[in-house]
């Protein structure tokens, strides 16, 4: 690998054209726009969001892009208002090769760039996908190790990703392009330790805040290191320390993205599916033993929540919420009240939780022992391919059981050619 291949295979996907998109990962990309969109307007009661959209409202500036709730602030503000919003409920697609939420990081970007240069609904889906696949590369140099010492690659990975869509969008030349990125590489942040509070879904709006910022300072003329990524003291040297493969652009990866059908943490996800799977209910079940990847054990492991967020990241109380039939793709289901849950805190006594560098990222394998100690093994992959129309079906369930009414405004998505002021207007009101 020569320090600057890297650099050029991002240059190369930002200034690709939009005919040699394909057609099926523009579909996908399509999908993820509805997703997203829901999650955004699902979040906008959560009190990160409100959060934010007070600091847009009082800080003020010109109105040039929509947030989540029914005010326009300046683009960067948008952008970190909105990735924040729609990560909230933690409800959002990942892509395990990056390991990392895409839509929320890059999105937001997209959106609020597309509505200051007025964009149509295509110039935003290429911008998307392109700064997709940006993120995927560079998340897969930055490799395991990256995330492993505590960096949540939906900001930092992510942050490239939205630089190079909001950069699209705004015209930027390749030495333009060149110099956002670089400066990405200086401001790129976020950190593991922020999972279980708001600062998870903040990480996400800085994602996107940073690729409006920095393609705004390149477009004004701002410099910085010719190769910010590989560079000597670049971001890839100084945040990781066994680098995986570059992957050349012509190849698609975004078509790999997984999209959440509970409300939590998506390493909980194949544990939940076998449980599904299984028909097991508390009443048949004396012990539970889950192996997953070592991974997750860092990341959705909370042994004893103390709130709602939390929650989200326990593989025992999920599995006991499983177990006793309560909906773990309701939102509404993780109160603090949930956290305290003398039941579900029995249960939890009754989960182990194992991991094993057998078990893939996407796997789980769940071992039910029954009260009179036979047991029987259950394991899931939610690496498996689903075809557009199937996927479609089942998101267009999740956004009706998410916003109820308010999803059939928001499918115009999927069917319609809208422009970037439609989908702003989507996010103010959800019509």
């Amino acid at each position: 690998m020569t320090a600057d291949t890297l650099l050029d295979t991002v240059l190369e996907l930002a200034g690709m054209s939009d005919d040699n998109l394909p057609e099926r990962s523009l579909g996908m990309a399509r999908l993820s726009l509805f997703d997203w969109l829901a999650c955004g307007r699902a979040g906008i009661n959560e009190p990160v969001a409100q959060t934010l959209r007070d600091l847009a409202e009082a800080e003020g500036g010109l109105g040039a892009a929509s947030i989540f709730g029914g005010v326009r602030a300046p683009a960067r503000m948008a952008a970190l208002a909105n990735g924040a919003a729609s990560h909230a409920l933690d409800y959002d697609d990942t892509h395990f090769a990056h390991v990392g939420h895409l839509s929320v990081g890059i999105y937001p970007a997209v959106i609020a760039a597309a509505e200051e240069v007025g964009a149509d609904l295509d110039e935003v889906l290429a911008a998307f996908l392109l700064g997709a696949e940006a993120a995927i590369r560079i998340g897969v140099v930055l490799g395991a190790s990256h995330y492993n010492r505590g960096f949540h690659q939906t900001a930092t990975a992510g942050a490239f990703g939205a630089t190079v869509a909001a950069g699209r969008l705004y015209g930027l030349r390749e030495g333009q392009m060149r110099a956002a990125l670089g400066l990405c590489a200086t401001r790129a942040s976020g950190l593991k330790s922020q999972f279980g509070t708001m600062g998870k879904p903040y990480n996400a709006g800085v994602a996107a805040a940073n690729g409006v910022e920095c393609a705004k300072l390149a477009g004004m003329g701002m410099t910085s290191a010719a190769d910010g990524l590989m560079g000597l003291q670049g971001f890839v040297p100084t945040h990781t320390d066994v680098r995986g493969p570059t992957i050349p652009a012509g190849t698609f990866l975004f078509d790999d993205v997984k999209y959440k059908f509970h409300a939590c943490c998506h390493g909980t996800h194949a544990m939940l599916e076998a449980l599904a799977e299984s028909g097991a209910t508390d009443e048949t079940v004396a012990v539970l033993k889950l192996r997953t990847n070592p991974r997750w054990l860092r990341v959705c492991n909370i042994e004893t929540p103390q709130t709602g967020l939390e929650v989200k990241f326990s593989y025992r109380w999920l599995a006991g919420m499983a177990l006793t039939g309560r909906p773990t793709g309701s939102d509404r289901e993780y109160t603090d009240d949930l956290a305290q849950d003398g039941a579900l805190a029995a249960l939890a006594e009754r989960v182990q939780v194992t991991g094993d560098d057998s078990v893939g990222d996407m796997q789980a394998v769940v071992t039910l022992v029954a009260p009179d100690g036979s047991s029987r093994d259950w394991s899931h992959d939610l690496d498996s391919p689903q075809t557009l129309d199937t996927l479609e079906s089942k998101l267009r369930a999740k956004v009706e059981a998410l916003l109820g009414d308010e999803a059939q405004p928001l499918s115009r998505v999927l069917t319609e050619p809208l422009r970037a002021s439609d989908l702003g207007h989507m996010l103010r009101t959800g019509e």
